[in-house]
C-alpha cells in the first residue's frame, strides 16, 4: 500500500500526541521515583531490623512481579475488592511505574552508598563533621559517579516500558499506532521506533556528558 503525504502527516501528528503522553509518563515517573527510591534505600539499610526487613521484602516483591501485572493490580484491584475507582487509567499507570522504578532505583542507590569505603566516613568524623556533612560533602558525589551507568540503563529502559501503559488503554504512542491497525495500516507501529530511538539517543548523549563531567570523582 502506498503512503500518501497527507496520510503520513496525519499519522505523524497523531503519534506526536501519543508521544506527548509517553514523555509525561516518563517525566512524572522519574521525578517521583528518584527521591522515593532514595528513601526506600535508606529503609533497607536501616539499623532498625524490622524496618530493613519489611523494606527488603517489599522491594523483592516489586522487583519479582512483572510491571504489567502491577499496573493491573493498581487499576483493577480496588474495583474488585472495594468497588471504588481509586485511580483513573493514567494515574494508575503513574502509581505503578513510580513504585516499580523506585524499588529498582533503591537497589542502585544502596549499592552505590555501600560501595564507599567506611574509612571515608571515619575520616569525616575525625575532622569533626556531622553525618549529614559527611554524606553531602564527601560521599554524595562519589555515589552519583558510581550509580550513573546503572541508573542510565534503568532510565532508558523506562522509556520503552512506557509502552506497557497501553494494557489499560492509556493512549501513549504505541497505543495510538495500534489504533491504525483497524484501518489496515501496520506501518505506523514501526514508525514509532523513530520516536523511541530519538528519545533514547538524546538520553544516551546526556548521560555520556554527565559521566565525563563526573570524571573528577574517580576513585
Amino acid at each position: 500500500m502506498s503512503i500518501s503525504w497527507p496520510l503520513f502527516c496525519q499519522v505523524t501528528l497523531d503519534l506526536l500526541a501519543g508521544f506527548k503522553t509517553t514523555c509525561l509518563i516518563f517525566a512524572l515517573t522519574l521525578v517521583l521515583a528518584l527521591p522515593l527510591g532514595l528513601a526506600i534505600s535508606f529503609g533497607s539499610m536501616s539499623k532498625f531490623k524490622p524496618l530493613a526487613y519489611v523494606t527488603k521484602v517489599f522491594v523483592w516483591i516489586i522487583r519479582g512481579v512483572p510491571l504489567m501485572l502491577q499496573i493491573f493490580v493498581v487499576f483493577y484491584v480496588p474495583r474488585l475488592l472495594w468497588h471504588v475507582n481509586a485511580f483513573d487509567r493514567f494515574s494508575a499507570v503513574i502509581v505503578a511505574f513510580v513504585i516499580n522504578y523506585a524499588c529498582y532505583f533503591s537497589e542502585i542507590y544502596r549499592g552505590g552508598i555501600e560501595s564507599i569505603p567506611k574509612g571515608q566516613y571515619e575520616a569525616g568524623k575525625v575532622l569533626g563533621m556531622t553525618k549529614t556533612q559527611i554524606f553531602t560533602k564527601v560521599i554524595l558525589m562519589q555515589v552519583v559517579k558510581r550509580i550513573i551507568p546503572p541508573m542510565s540503563n534503568e532510565i532508558i529502559t523506562l522509556v520503552k516500558d512506557t509502552a506497557l501503559s497501553r494494557v489499560i488503554m492509556v493512549a501513549e504512542i504505541l497505543k495510538v499506532a495500534e489504533n491504525y491497525t483497524a484501518r489496515a495500516l501496520i506501518w505506523p507501529i514501526f514508525y514509532t521506533a523513530v520516536f523511541y530511538l530519538a528519545f533514547v539517543g538524546i538520553l544516551t548523549l546526556l548521560f555520556g556528558y554527565i559521566e565525563k563531567k563526573l570524571d573528577y570523582y574517580r576513585t
